[in-house]
């Protein structure tokens, strides 16, 4: 709200989480790293996908795209395995559970 009063053009873009959390537990975080997702998804952002995260295991890049936007995403796969794979990704997989903040999480351990 208080970006759109403001006047700011990024006002009605979805909420961004800190690009270290797109990578796997384990890996050490680099700049290269952290450079490699970002203009990962910024191609895929470029190819009509507003909503998405890039999950970066090592050379293994799963995307994950909101649901409504799986088949789309389906059809377009060339395109983007092409668009993922230009950014130093050896593979690349299309995640079928689709967009799920924190994801990374998933199978952690909890406490209590």
């Amino acid at each position: 709200v208080l970006a759109r009063h403001l006047g700011l053009s990024n006002w009605d873009k979805p909420q961004m989480a800190c690009l270290s959390s797109r990578v796997e537990y384990g890996i050490q975080i680099t700049p290269s790293i952290l450079k490699q997702v970002d203009r990962a998804e910024t191609a895929l952002r470029e190819l009509g996908f507003p909503d998405l995260r890039v999950r970066h295991h090592d050379k293994l890049a799963r995307v994950e795209i909101e649901r409504a936007m799986l088949p789309r995403a389906l059809a377009q796969r060339d395109e983007i395995i092409e668009a993922v794979k230009a950014v130093g990704y050896s593979d690349v997989t299309i995640d079928p559970g689709g967009l799920r903040h924190g994801s990374m999480n998933e199978g952690l351990k909890t406490i209590g």
